[in-house]
Formats: C-alpha cells, sequence, structure tokens
C-alpha cells in the first residue's frame, strides 16, 4: 500500500515566521505610537491624557466652540447647559451647568478626557481627579492674543494640531487685514469712550476691566473703555453716570432692559441711540468669534 511522502521543511521557512511573529507581538511601526501624552494644564497641573481621546466631555462654551472649529467634534459626547454654539452642540448631552455640574453624568459618559475652563470650581475638578478621569483646564486669558495659545492647546488635546495651526493663521491674517482697514477706524479723531455691560441693575454694575481680553477687544475695533484703569469686573454706578460714555455696550438680550432702566435711561448713549447691542458669546467668551466682534464694534462705531 503506497503511503503518502514526508515533504522536507524548507528551514527558511521558520524563520520568516520568527520574524512576522515578533513584528506582529511589537505592534508594527505605525501601532508603535505612543497611547498617552502629558500635559500641564493652566492650573499648573501635570495630567496624562490618552495621545487619540475619543470620548471628549467640554465643561466651557469657549472650549465647545473651538472644538467644532477645529472639526473635532464628532469626538464630543457631552458639554455644559451654556454650551450654545455653534447650534450643532445642543445636540450633545448635557452634564448640567458649570456651577452646578452633574459628575455622576459625565462619568455616566465615559469619557476619556474631560476639558474644562475659567468658571469650574476647584471642588469640580478635585471630584474628576478622585475618579480617575483625565481633565485638563484651559482658561480664558487677559490678552486677547492668547486665543490663538487656547486653540492650539485645544488641538493639542483633541489631536487635531494641525488644524490649529491653519486656524490660527487664518485668524490672524484676519485681524491683520481688520486692523488695516482704515475706512472703519476711528483712529483720525478722539476715540470714542465705551462701556461693557456685564451686569447692571440693583446686583451691582459690572464690566471689563483693562486687565481683560474683553478690553483689548474694544480698544481693536476703535474705542477707549472708561474702565480701562480698573483691574477686575466691579464699576461703580457713580462712575459709569460720570463718565457718560459715547457708546454702551450690551449683550443683545440684556439691550432693552439696561436702556429702560433708571438712571441708565439719562446716559447720553442711551438717549442719542449709541446702544450697541452684540450677539452674546461673540465678546464674553475667547472664542474665534472674537474677530466678528472686533468687526461689528468698528462698524457701529463709524456709523
Amino acid at each position: 500500500m503506497p503511503t503518502n511522502p514526508i515533504k522536507p521543511i524548507n528551514p527558511i521557512k521558520p524563520i520568516i515566521m520568527g520574524f512576522v511573529l515578533l513584528f506582529a507581538a511589537c505592534g508594527g511601526p505605525q501601532q508603535q505610537a505612543a497611547t498617552t501624552d502629558t500635559v500641564t494644564d493652566d492650573y499648573g497641573r501635570t495630567v496624562v491624557i490618552p495621545a487619540h481621546p475619543q470620548r471628549v466631555v467640554s465643561l466651557s462654551p469657549a472650549v465647545t466652540e473651538i472644538i467644532y472649529a477645529l472639526g473635532a467634534d464628532s469626538l464630543l459626547v457631552g458639554r455644559t447647559d451654556f454650551c450654545e454654539y455653534p447650534a450643532e452642540a445642543l445636540q450633545i448631552p448635557t452634564v448640567g451647568g458649570i456651577s452646578n455640574l452633574n459628575i455622576e453624568k459625565i462619568l455616566s459618559l465615559n469619557p476619556d478626557l474631560v476639558i474644562s475652563g475659567s468658571m469650574v470650581g476647584k471642588k469640580a475638578t478635585d471630584q474628576m481627579d478622585q475618579m480617575g478621569t483625565p481633565m485638563v483646564c484651559v482658561i480664558e486669558k487677559p490678552r486677547f492674543e492668547a486665543l490663538y495659545d487656547n486653540i492650539r492647546a485645544i488641538g493639542r488635546l483633541v489631536g487635531k494640531e494641525k488644524e490649529a495651526d491653519s486656524l490660527v493663521e487664518s485668524l490672524k491674517w484676519k485681524v491683520e487685514r481688520l486692523l488695516a482697514d482704515t475706512s472703519l477706524s476711528t483712529f483720525n479723531s478722539q476715540l470714542s469712550t465705551c462701556y461693557y455691560v456685564v451686569g447692571f441693575g440693583p446686583t451691582g454694575n459690572f464690566t471689563a476691566g483693562g486687565n481683560t481680553f474683553i478690553n483689548d477687544i474694544i480698544r481693536m475695533a476703535g474705542g477707549r473703555n472708561i474702565a480701562e484703569e480698573v483691574e477686575g469686573w466691579n464699576y461703580s454706578l457713580e462712575a459709569l453716570m460720570q463718565e457718560n460714555p459715547d457708546y454702551i455696550i450690551v449683550r443683545r438680550e440684556d439691550s432693552a432692559a439696561f436702556c429702560g432702566m433708571k438712571p441708565y435711561n439719562t446716559l447720553d448713549a442711551v438717549r442719542k441711540g449709541h446702544v450697541i447691542g452684540i450677539v452674546s458669546g461673540t465678546l464674553d467668551l475667547q472664542v474665534p468669534r472674537n474677530i466678528d466682534a472686533i468687526l461689528y464694534l468698528r462698524q457701529r462705531m463709524s456709523e
């Protein structure tokens, strides 16, 4: 009865297979990329984050807006009640307000990265640290130009560094062109005095002092902030009435209430119709839409 001949073993094959298995076990050159990154956030905290996060929760309207501007919105799985721009963000599940964050809700979304902003307190930050979820704080800063730094910082966090560099260069170009357009400037005459309404009424008067990026925007728009010598946000009613600025800048949704309330309705700017209602978020957040705010203010003060 014939038997099947035994084929001799090719001595080269085991060697080749050994290299293949070793290569696969090591992951190959593309899979050897770091799985984590270490960053230092704006509170000086050293945080280990995933190199390529897949589930991000934003606890800041400014952070949310920048993530969308970078084209990384597919990573967002959670936001705050105040993250309302762009409109598409309203489809993202909310984790509550900023001062009353729902930590349990955040954790239920299983994020691998949480990015917060200026308004998130240390208590919430400490809670997230204790839960083992990486949380990085990117805060708003006093100078306008810090917007570019924040965009690059967020770009690094969400794996969009090239897009961040491109966005920054685009914004810088827009600002340069805008400031070079003398047809919209008031620089050839005395600067118009301005007052930005943050809060008003019985609870007190609040505005943006000279150590804020909002002060920079007003100056870039061709105005002079009457509170430029003030640090912080408190401003006295007496000082406002005495300065009697040329223009009042106020969020559009607050404009009617401000203009109809005593004694604000006696200000020259109110009586002359020099109240500029501005879209919420374009001036009070450090975001790419700040350029829109500069253009709009320059246009209104040049009329």
